[in-house]
């Protein structure tokens, strides 16, 4: 179902998005370039136009600059809100100068240990961004790519402090002895630091090809979990497998030695946002009918809700009758965009 979206609809929706900011009432994020990518990837480029015209009253006017980020000051700047239009021109500026998965290789180190920032949607924005150029490179989606890194640049936010709990084999099963944080605390950024304990996952993978395995494996794992966890938190909780799906399909644009690093940042965010967000108790979920995919996406582009829209994305990527019910879960439980 997926297509190298070509037509130049998406196109258009980005440079129609990259007269917006990154964010919207102080930090929300601004999920237009991931949607819109989301769909034109799965074959829906005729909906994208119309998909923004309903979400257009939450976007912003692009943040002012402040002042240039170069070689020389960018540590300086990292995890930099103010800076978002600083890092986006930095980016621009590197991309029209070297080719892009040189760019992606040389500060996805550097940006993966602050991939908890804007709350998983900077890593999550450039794992769109890089699907979009591998189907196909041009100027827009170019620009996408120095907006989505800019965007991680600025919000960088390591998470540090964390005990290390005993692990389990599985996923599944490391994600169900995640414990929650102490109830009380609101918003993400509380919520983050308020994470103390987490348990060992796929710590000890070096092999490329054996993390790339096991970050399925948690992708897998979190869309699953949703249908009987996501009434914790409807909307946060997809991130706990978007964020690590925006990993997975990055690492073939990325060397091999990134692989594992990579797993383990995954894992930590995904593991993270479960603990903040996670209910008591899961709830049993009879799956409904079964629907195709095209039929699962379908139902979410009419429903509309951007993280409605996402998730389903993820859930295309697992692709199995569990990975789809979850999806309709997040149509059942989430408010529709309009």
């Amino acid at each position: 179902m997926a297509t190298t979206h070509t037509s130049g609809q998406l196109e258009e929706a980005l440079e129609r998005v990259h007269a917006s900011g990154p964010e919207r009432d102080g930090w929300l994020s601004n999920h237009a370039p991931m949607v819109v990518e989301a769909l034109a990837a799965h074959g829906h480029a005729g909906a994208v136009h119309h998909w923004l015209d309903l979400y257009r009253d939450r976007l912003e006017d692009f943040p002012d600059r402040v002042a240039p980020v170069t070689d020389d000051n960018w540590a300086s700047a990292l995890g930099d809100p103010r800076r978002i239009a600083d890092w986006t021109d930095h980016y621009s500026r590197t991309l029209a100068d070297r080719p892009w998965r040189s760019v992606l290789a040389e500060w996805w180190p550097r940006l993966l240990p602050g991939m908890y920032g804007g709350a998983t949607h900077t890593v999550i924005r450039v794992g769109h961004a890089v699907r979009a150029l591998q189907a196909g490179e041009n100027g827009p989606r170019l620009t996408e790519l120095a907006h989505a890194l800019g965007y991680w640049a600025a919000r960088h936010q390591p998470i540090t402090g964390v005990a290390a709990l005993p692990g389990a084999p599985t996923a599944t099963e490391a994600l169900d002895a995640v414990p929650a944080i102490e109830p009380g605390h609101l918003g993400f950024r509380t919520r983050l630091a308020a994470v103390r304990r987490l348990p060992v996952w796929a710590d000890d993978v070096a092999d490329p090809d054996t993390a790339k395995d096991r970050l399925a494996e948690l992708v897998r794992a979190a869309t699953h979990r949703y249908a009987t966890h996501g009434h914790g938190e409807p909307t946060m909780l997809v991130h706990a497998a978007t964020a690590p799906n925006a990993v997975l399909r990055t690492l073939d644009a990325l060397p091999r030695e990134l692989w594992a690093p990579s797993l383990r940042a995954a894992w930590t965010a995904s593991a993270a946002v479960t603990a903040m967000y996670g209910p008591v108790e899961p709830l049993a979920h009879v799956p409904p009918t079964p629907l195709t995919a095209e039929e699962v996406l379908e139902k979410a582009l009419t429903h509309g809700d951007e993280h409605v829209i996402k998730f389903a994305d993820t859930a295309l990527d697992v692709g199995d009758e569990t990975a789809l019910a979850a999806a309709l879960r997040a149509v059942e439980l989430s408010e529709p965009l309009v």
